[in-house]
């Protein structure tokens, strides 16, 4: 057994969620000296919750698997000190924000429903989730961010010393974009065009799963105000993530807007969600609930995670980098498609992670025969909607 399959059995055995803004995750509480868990009998109501509720039934759901302790980083980032130089211009301010988002990082996901539609409404038990993780930067231009999510999860009841790492998400930022690959439902995505007048000024943040499959693209514009960075997105679609997949069937589609702020050590992440369910064209879409979302990604200095980070790419990288080749030639040359979910018993993660896992044990790689991997593994999970 590859280690692939026994890391992904124990990312399985403690719950997987596909990105905050979608991706894989492990969830896990903090240190116990950082964050003490208090009873049912403790607990008045969450914030923006439901305090009129039996404070029992409205408990966090996720993980349990601990992770080993953190330092927060107390100074400052570079970036953070870069974004704040006077004599920026609006796209050299922009794009300085983009790239603070790069570092190692403490993650906690947290998801609560804020009201409903349906009859008989009740709300679903509120998510919480924590991981440790680091962001690298694949590619920077001046109008090109592209930044890769990798997490390096440290255990405090491993034996083993060495983390797990296991690629995770990836989000692409473009200026003045004016070819968007929007999410549709049914695991459709679409080309849709901007106008200049439309596109300029802004970026639109391309947002990947872990496979370099797109999960959703929306578009926004950073503002720079009272010593605060925040991009705003406009609405969009996107899959259910893997928090909703295993436990929800009645909706489909998670619609929203995304608010990333820039802080001096680290950024959040806030979505204001809608839950659709998504049928025919014909028909409208109905939304079940409103959900709120904060995601907090807080710089750390220990444990490292770029070291066990960039090993792994060092790997793996040259395969993943055709994979995402293979990606591009699709949005350029077709205006919509459907992913399948598996193809030959499989899904598409599994086919990617298998084939990079075995790269990494060999320790070295076939440029062409990775090349032929990835693109006919994409090939055979693309569909004409």
């Amino acid at each position: 057994m590859n280690r692939f399959i026994i890391a992904m059995q124990r990312l399985l055995s403690i719950t997987i969620i596909f990105g905050t803004t979608a991706a894989i995750s492990i969830v896990g509480r903090a240190d116990a000296a950082e964050s003490p868990q208090q009873s049912s009998e403790n607990i008045v109501s969450m914030a923006f919750g439901w305090p009129f509720l039996d404070p029992a039934s409205m408990e966090t759901r996720g993980g349990t698997t601990q992770g080993t302790k953190v330092t927060l980083a107390e100074a400052p980032s570079a970036a953070w000190n870069e974004l704040q130089r006077p004599g920026l211009d609006d796209r050299e301010k922009d794009r300085q924000a983009i790239l603070a988002m790069a570092g190692s990082y403490r993650v906690s996901f947290e998801f609560i429903e804020s009201m409903g539609f349906t009859e008989d409404y009740a709300p679903s038990r509120p998510y919480f989730s924590w991981a440790t993780e680091h962001v690298r930067v694949l590619a920077n231009t001046p109008t090109f961010v592209s930044l890769q999510h990798t997490l390096v999860m440290y255990f405090a009841d491993d034996e083993v010393v060495k983390p797990m790492v296991m690629k995770h998400w990836r989000q692409d930022w473009t200026y003045d974009d004016l070819d968007l690959y929007v999410y549709r439902g049914n695991l459709v995505w679409q080309r849709v065009k901007l106008t200049k007048e439309e596109a300029d000024g802004g970026w639109s943040q391309a947002v990947f799963q872990v496979d370099d499959s797109p999960r959703y693209e929306s578009f926004g514009r950073w503002e720079h105000a009272d010593g605060v960075s925040r991009w705003t997105s406009n609405d969009a679609w996107r899959p259910l993530p893997r928090r909703e997949f295993s436990v929800r069937e009645d909706y489909n589609v998670l619609g929203g807007t995304h608010a990333i702020t820039i802080t001096p050590t680290g950024w959040v992440h806030i979505q204001d969600n809608r839950k659709l369910q998504v049928g025919v064209e014909s028909e409208p879409p109905r939304c079940l609930a409103c959900e709120l979302g904060v995601n907090r990604y807080e710089r750390i200095d220990e444990p490292t995670l770029q070291e066990p980070a960039d090993a792994y790419w060092a790997k793996t990288g040259a395969y993943w980098k055709e994979v995402r080749s293979a990606w591009d030639e699709v949005f350029r040359s077709r205006d919509h498609f459907q992913l399948k979910k598996q193809a030959d018993g499989k899904k598409l993660y599994e086919e990617h992670f298998g084939y990079a896992a075995e790269i990494e044990e060999a320790g070295g790689y076939d440029t062409e025969a990775g090349r032929t991997h990835a693109q006919e593994t994409i090939r055979k999970f693309l569909a004409t909607p």
